[in-house]
């Protein structure tokens, strides 16, 4: 089962949990900031919508 380590987003109201939250001021560093964070943390990220990615470990 995946599990989610970590969001990315660009909408501060609608993202609440226990995972790690990374707020960017626009799209393009919302893109830029979910692949890096695919890289670093040998992850997978999906966009869920236009202003929110998930990061989710493959493991």
């Amino acid at each position: 089962m995946a599990k989610i380590v970590g969001v990315v987003t660009t909408d501060e109201k609608s993202i609440g949990g226990g995972s790690p939250i990374f707020y960017t001021k626009n799209r393009e560093d919302l893109q830029k900031v979910a692949h890096l964070l695919e890289k670093v943390m040998d992850c997978a990220a999906h966009e869920v919508s236009e202003d929110l990615f998930i990061i989710v470990d493959r493991h």
